[in-house]
Formats: C-alpha cells, sequence, structure tokens
C-alpha cells in the first residue's frame, strides 16, 4: 500500500527529528500522573472542557477552576467557569456529576474506556481516549479532525460524516496498523501526528 508506506515515511523522519525528544519527554511526563483521586479527577476535567473547544482552552480553564472541582456545588463550579469558558452551563454539570460517577470507575479495568463513555456524561471516545492518554495509557487513539485530516491526506480513509462508535474503531485499527510498522504506542503516534498537523505538541 503506498498510502500507508507514505505515513510511515513521514513519521520515520518525525522520528529521526528533534521532535521525538519533546514527544518522548511528553510521555514520561503522563506516565508521572499520580493515580489518586484528585490527580486522575483533574485530568478527567481537563478533557471534558476541551471538548469541542482546543488544549489551549482546556489548560487556561482547569488552572483557572483550581480545586474547586473537588469539593464546591455546581453553582460555584459555573460561576468560575463563566469568567474564562463559554460553555459554562453545561459543562459545569459534566463536571459536577463527573465528580460523583468517576469515583465508582475502575480505572484497571479492562474495559475502561467503555465504562468511562457509559458513566460520565460530556465524555465520548475521543475525549475518554484523551483522557487515558494522559494518564499514561498508550493503547487508545485520539480521533480528532486532526488525525482525520491527515489519514485522508495520504488516501488512508475516506472523510466521515460522523464519526460513529463503529467509526472510530475503524479508524483507531488503521491507526494501529501504522503504530505497529513504526514502533510506536498509538500515544506516541498521536503526538507525532498532532504535531504534524499543528505544530505543536500538547497534553
Amino acid at each position: 500500500m503506498n498510502e500507508i508506506a507514505g505515513l510511515i515515511n513521514l513519521v520515520e523522519k518525525l522520528k529521526n527529528s528533534d521532535i521525538r525528544k519533546v514527544v518522548e519527554q511528553r510521555i514520561r511526563e503522563f506516565e508521572s500522573i499520580p493515580r489518586d483521586f484528585n490527580s486522575l479527577f483533574r485530568e478527567l476535567t481537563f478533557c471534558i472542557l476541551t471538548a469541542g473547544t482546543s488544549a489551549e482552552l482546556g489548560i487556561k480553564t482547569i488552572n483557572h477552576l483550581g480545586d474547586t472541582i473537588f469539593t464546591e456545588s455546581e453553582e460555584e463550579i459555573q460561576k468560575r467557569l463563566k469568567e474564562v469558558y463559554r460553555f459554562h452551563t453545561i459543562r459545569a454539570g459534566y463536571i459536577f456529576q463527573a465528580r460523583k460517577s468517576f469515583r465508582k470507575i475502575d480505572i484497571n479495568s479492562k474495559n475502561v474506556r467503555e465504562l468511562l463513555v457509559e458513566n460520565i456524561k460530556g465524555l465520548g471516545m475521543k475525549e475518554t481516549s484523551h483522557f487515558l492518554r494522559n494518564v499514561g495509557f498508550k493503547n487508545f487513539a485520539i480521533i480528532d479532525f486532526h488525525i482525520i485530516d491527515i489519514l485522508v491526506k495520504y488516501g488512508l480513509i475516506d472523510k466521515p460524516k460522523t464519526l460513529t462508535k463503529n467509526k472510530y474503531f475503524e479508524i483507531e485499527d488503521v491507526l494501529k496498523e501504522i503504530a505497529r510498522k513504526t514502533d510506536l504506542s498509538l500515544a506516541e503516534l498521536d503526538l507525532y501526528l498532532w504535531h504534524e498537523e499543528t505544530g505543536k505538541v500538547l497534553k
């Protein structure tokens, strides 16, 4: 397949560039996140905040919220959100509800992604995969429009009209094949491809 060969060549070139050190450092940061409730829930809240927005806004907003996400009422969370964030009403509800729901989920469960999607409002397949990657899991793909665009550009997929669960798994299988052929985890591959599309390596 010439299409997959082209993308593999790109990834290999990135692996042999200065970007490699940045990617490896970011992976180490993800792996170093403590597995206590507060550390995990902060990352979960960050991923709720980035849905439909950006990582930059998520970082700014989670820093602004501080420890209110752990102890305060939905109204207080919304008040703080409103100062910096557009979707303050619905996301405050998601964060407040997730605080209770997340305590019931075993992060080490084999089907942890499915459990999160089913039980945490505001998280779909992409956001849940994003959360798991950010706390040290390496075997889930974060399929956003940046990743879709690069796969379309290389002729590996057709641009989906909607990203259903089945379509998500389909695209994830394509990424798994690229990861296997480049000797990378899905987490590492995501960071390389994201840098190629955006020029950044964020969380």
